[in-house]
């Protein structure tokens, strides 16, 4: 039950018994007809700018259209009252038996309410956290974390095929920088006095690796040149790096579908094919780029390379695939790691990058749209970076990590169900600070328990009916006569709720799940307001001496934990049934 699409349905229909009685012309079309909450509540519970938007293709004036949108709206039961407003605007009040039908949809539908077929079954490949296999996954991959799996769980929930992805860097000179620290390492669990040079990895967690090598090897690569071992450590290191980045994510609540080799493309032909296939369409030449202004980036060179032509879709400059010395560039492992992704049939794609992406969102959209043919949208969205505090102070390093605080670090402090509401109490492109005692305070300004508060105060309600017989179960709660929910405040609560199935659609068009944790906090806010009120009015309470308003009362209370807990669901939040 999505209520603002059938109001819109609505409208749209007036719309077409207008242009049948000549009201305006036939044949306008539609799609920028909205119905929304208006900007002030004030103003009723729905607003329609049909006659803006239709008013200059008609020729009319929009006032004119409205007028005669709104007599036809009144004639529809669930329409109280329609009244055109500035320039045209049309604003709509809905009857009680609206709203309360909105509490028995939430109670049927269960965790189902709200979900949408937006998606259709296609099928999204969403691609997060990605990290370099070198170390522990730090505080800025949590947030990447976070933010990817909550929307591949809100696209799942919008309708579409979701599948989870995380691409392994494991093709590139870090991990050879690896392979080394791990040999340090390993010299030293063999009793050895070793140094880090600049550049290597000195963090701890490397010690039980070296210990691990030298289980498996013995003395085997002692005093041996690289050409003997770093092949060999490379793969076990990159193995063991993998494995402590699973147990990480899995202790955030976080679980893969896939996790994709980049060291896969390589030796097999796998990027010749993608880079053929962009020669095939033209797109592939020999040239020798401008140098740019400023800083020079890594892959410019003043002589003649293999470049793709990425400027013919919307990219700012032509990049190079191949140097002049007949290796790969950086890019052109990703391009055919996108051509492999194409390849497998998927509809959509969504790359979850960090901060310092921003500049590979052209060409990698450059690359999507000439491989596809332009059939298949890639949507790049990054993350910001999170600020860490504590007792006033920033966070201090982990002596663990040795240069960052890591996603352990966080969890262990806080828990997963904190660590993730609030890595999304702030868009992805936006700075996020991250208060350890902030978090876990009891109080309104903390979203995490505001949110966690209601649901477990819903639980209490229906705990405490129980243990004095009231039947509180999903079939006589459906039964409840909601006409008794007649207060402003209760109907108030129920007109909250039915935002919930737009707001599953609009989030998920928009690829932002940090729209969810917002409503969630709103929604809340609305609960706890009439449990209040009920402090002051004991009419508003929910348990009443008589059985049939307690039903009601109840029934709204239940219908506000299913979707609060649909919610955190989707951000991959366990509900609270109590506070402690």
């Amino acid at each position: 039950m999505n209520l603002f699409a059938d109001i819109r349905a609505l409208v749209l229909e007036c719309l077409q018994d207008m242009g049948a009685a000549g009201q305006l012309p036939e044949g306008l079309t539609m799609d920028n007809v909205t119905v929304e909450p208006p900007r002030d509540a004030a103003h009723g519970d729905m607003a329609t700018n049909a006659a803006m938007v239709l008013a200059k293709p008609a020729g009319q004036k929009p006032r004119d259209i409205a007028e005669a949108l709104a007599t036809r709206l009144a004639e529809d039961d669930r329409i109280v009252s329609a009244e055109v407003a500035g320039p045209g605007f049309l604003n709509l009040r809905l009857a009680p038996a609206v709203w309360q039908s909105v509490v028995a949809a939430a109670l049927t539908a269960g965790p189902d309410f709200g979900r949408a077929q937006l998606g259709q079954g296609k099928r999204v490949n969403v691609e997060y956290v990605s990290a370099n296999p070198t170390g522990p996954l730090h505080v800025g991959h949590t947030r990447g974390a976070v933010f990817g799996d909550a929307l591949a769980s809100l696209l799942d929930f919008a309708g579409f095929d979701v599948t989870r992805e995380y691409y392994i860097n494991d093709g590139g000179a870090q991990v050879d920088v690896l392979a080394r620290s791990v040999y340090l390492r390993y010299l030293e669990a063999h009793g050895q006095e070793v140094a880090f040079p600049d550049g290597t990895y000195p963090g701890d967690y490397l010690i039980a690796v070296g210990e691990a090598l030298k289980d498996k090897v013995g003395d085997a690569y002692l005093d041996k040149g690289e050409q003997f071992w770093l092949e060999d450590i490379r793969n076990f290191a990159t193995d063991a790096m993998m494995d402590l980045i699973r147990a990480d994510l899995k202790a955030l609540g976080v679980e893969m579908d896939v996790f994709y080799s980049e060291k896969s493309l390589y030796g097999t032909g796998r990027i010749e094919a993608a880079i053929d296939d962009l020669r095939g369409k033209g797109l592939i030449y020999e040239g020798v780029l401008e140098p740019p202004k400023g800083k020079k980036p890594e892959d410019w060179e003043p002589r003649e390379q293999t470049l793709f032509a990425s400027t013919e879709h919307g990219d700012d400059v032509d990049r190079p695939v191949k140097k002049s010395d007949g290796s790969w560039t950086y890019f052109a492992p990703d391009i055919a790691y996108h051509y492999d992704k194409v390849d497998r049939g998927f509809d959509a794609l969504i790359d979850v990058f960090g901060a310092d992406h921003g500049g590979y969102v052209k060409r990698m959209k450059a690359a999507v749209s000439a491989l596809s043919g332009g059939t298949v949208p890639l949507d790049i969205k990054l993350t910001q970076l999170v600020k860490l505090f504590k007792n006033g102070e920033p966070f201090k390093m982990s002596k663990r990590a040795g240069t960052f605080v890591t996603l352990r670090d966080v969890v262990d402090q806080v828990g997963a169900d904190v660590t993730r509401f609030v890595m999304l109490t702030r868009k992805n492109d936006a700075m996020l600070d991250f208060d350890f005692d902030k978090v876990m305070e009891q109080s309104r300004e903390n979203p995490v328990f505001y949110v966690q508060y209601a649901h477990a105060r819903v639980a209490s309600v229906l705990r405490k009916a129980g243990e004095v017989d009231i039947p509180v179960d999903d079939a006589t709660l459906q039964t409840a006569d909601l006409n008794l929910l007649d207060h402003e405040a209760e109907l108030g609560l129920a007109a909250k709720l039915a935002e919930w199935p737009r707001l599953v659609e609009t989030a998920a068009r928009s690829n932002e799940p940090h729209r969810v944790a917002f409503y969630l906090y709103e929604l809340a806010g609305t609960f706890h307001a009439l449990w209040n009120k009920g402090n002051e009015v004991p009419s508003l309470r929910f348990v009443q001496d008589d059985p049939k308003v307690t039903a009601a009362k109840i029934a709204l209370a239940k219908a506000v934990s299913v979707v609060i807990a649909a919610g955190l669901g989707i951000l991959g939040v366990t509900p609270a049934q109590e506070m402690r």
